[in-house]
């Protein structure tokens, strides 16, 4: 696990969301969605046995493994009902695609549920985490690797500011590379 500084907040706000690292139990099913849905599993491995997506909520409930700097629950601001998910943290540099020679780069990663797709949550989320991580953290590059397949993925990438950079091979799926310096989310 990687000793670099990630963005510290537990919460984030914006208009229409709340990002959070607390979950809770009320989070169980939207978070089971997430996992077994096909359409939003397309692109990064595919559907996980319902089965097995309970179990797995199980344990990182049971176990309180919910607060790892950089993941947040992306939930309604008036509702708190669970949109998607959010990570902002180091890339391993077991991973493939890094543009610094030691990597642990940080990287944005998103998940929505099918049913908040094309309102904008996504690109609200990523910018109101971008933004806290630009007042917290130094000037360093941010990556975001996508499916090259996921041109939903490629067109919020370049909304939000990332251009892509290169692709390579990695779940039997080229991926594409893309980054942004963070401070470029400085307001």
């Amino acid at each position: 696990m990687s000793q670099l500084p990630t963005l510290s907040a537990t919460e984030l706000f914006s208009e229409r969301l709340l990002l959070r690292q607390a979950l809770h139990d009320t989070d169980r099913e939207g978070l089971i969605e997430l996992s077994t849905d096909p359409e939003v599993r397309a692109y990064i491995g595919g559907p996980r046995p319902r089965s097995e997506a309970e179990q797995h909520f199980d344990a990182v409930l049971a176990a309180n493994a919910t607060s790892r700097p950089g993941n947040y629950v992306i939930a309604d601001n008036a509702t708190n009902r669970v949109i998607g998910t959010l990570m902002l943290a180091r890339r391993s540099t077991d991973s493939p695609g890094h543009v610094t020679e030691d990597g642990e780069e940080l990287e944005l990663g998103y998940v929505l549920r099918r049913s908040a797709w094309g309102a904008g949550f996504a690109f609200e989320a990523a910018t109101v985490a971008l933004r806290a991580a630009a007042d917290e953290l130094p000037d360093q590059p941010v990556l975001l690797v996508t499916q090259t397949a996921n041109t939903r993925s490629l067109k919020l990438a370049a909304r939000l500011g990332f251009r892509p950079i290169s692709t390579f091979e990695e779940f039997g799926a080229e991926q594409t590379l893309c980054t942004a310096p963070l401070s470029m989310f400085k307001i």
